[in-house]
């Protein structure tokens, strides 16, 4: 409400009282006040439909809300909505990098099911650092998020990791969801995939091609995946007489995966080995950049693993021996559980993998892999 006035002969008079007229958005567009006079209700009951308010609103209402806001090609501000709801429809994703094809294929995973519940996705590329996750999580939580997934290995030792559980754990007391895509952390829900079996079963399969000596080039040993990959190897080798000879750590990434075989090259390390197991697809394509630049042959000269299956470990030459995990479904499964927890059917759910077997692991015992 605002006092008018007018110019008279005596100077300027008070006339009464007037409402303000909505003030329009800084763009021009429609407000919530032009929506609601147009849908010939209060401003309080239009904000009730569009902001998706848990208090109801009759059907006959709603439809002539949505009506006018479509006319006004109205649309709704998310700090609004959040503000009527408690949260705003967004999904906020935390993942390690976005080059990796590994999160990328998870991200196209949490996309598609982000839309099918009526949620847009928010990312924050963390580099596998806890503080940075941390940062992140309390830069998003100004958004009100619907949920919060947070996707990548955890760093065990992190001086971050407590705070950053009170952070997740302060989301859900106030409505929101935390979802790990990982291992499960503090009671939180988590959509994990089987490292520690998989990598066993691989380490069966190759011993079984007749490869028993294996060096792995892997990530940092304070990353959890990194460990159970290792170990699953160690116990799958040994069940058949094999072993690990030897791991060479470097950053869990392409370039990584080519720095450490160059070391192992240039120390000598590879001369006993006659496989080597990457920690992940991506390393392991750097580490078959590096044998060749050795004057090495991948799949002849040594055979060659990695992990994970992402799309282009069939493409390259030789074809990349590998452990497949459907990475766009556990994308999807994180999200459904985040934003329709009784759609997963549990609040810990467990990702096998498979072996794939192909021309990057030969058989020493004559013949060719078949894939499977």
């Amino acid at each position: 409400m605002l006092r008018t006035v007018r110019w008279g002969v005596n100077g300027w008079r008070g006339t009464g009282w007037s409402v303000r007229k909505p003030r329009r958005r800084p763009g021009g567009g429609p407000t919530l006040a032009d929506v609601a006079a147009r849908a010939g209700v209060s401003p309080a009951t239009a904000s009730r439909v569009l902001h998706q308010s848990t208090r109801r609103v009759g059907q006959q209402h709603r439809e002539r809300v949505l009506r006018a806001a479509r006319e006004l090609d109205y649309r709704p501000d998310l700090s609004a909505q959040a503000m009527a709801r408690g949260t705003a429809p967004v999904l906020a994703l935390l993942v390690s990098s976005i080059d990796d094809p590994y999160f990328s294929a998870i991200a196209a995973g949490v996309a598609r099911s982000a839309q099918r519940h009526g949620a847009i996705v928010t990312i924050a590329v963390t580099g596998r650092d806890t503080g940075r996750e941390l940062t992140a999580l309390r830069t998003i939580r100004g958004q009100r998020p619907r949920a919060v997934l947070v996707a990548g290995s955890r760093t065990l030792g992190s001086r971050h990791s407590e705070a950053l559980l009170a952070e997740l754990r302060s989301l859900v007391d106030a409505g929101g969801r935390a979802v790990f895509i990982g291992r499960p952390s503090g009671g939180l829900p988590a959509v994990r995939p089987a490292n520690l079996d998989a990598a066993r079963a691989l380490g069966t399969a190759i011993a079984g091609l007749g490869h028993r000596r294996a060096v792995v080039v892997t990530g940092a040993g304070r990353l959890e995946t990194v460990r159970e990959r290792t170990e699953g190897l160690r116990q799958g080798l040994a069940a058949s007489g094999g072993r690990v000879i030897a791991v060479e750590s470097d950053a869990f990434d392409r370039r990584g995966g080519y720095r450490a075989t160059r070391r192992l090259l240039a120390n000598g390390g590879l001369s006993a080995a006659d496989v080597l197991c990457a920690g992940n697809d991506f390393m392991a394509v750097g580490a078959m950049t590096a044998l060749r630049d050795g004057g090495l042959r991948p799949g002849e000269d040594i055979a060659v693993t990695g992990f994970n299956d992402i799309e282009t470990a069939a493409d390259v030459t030789p074809r990349l021996t590998t452990v497949h995990f459907p990475l766009a479904e556990i994308g999807e499964c994180a999200a459904r559980l985040a934003l329709d927890p009784e759609a997963c059917g549990g609040e810990d759910v467990l990702v096998p993998g498979l072996v794939r077997l192909r021309d990057s692991s030969p058989d020493r015992r004559g013949g060719a892999p078949r894939e499977r």
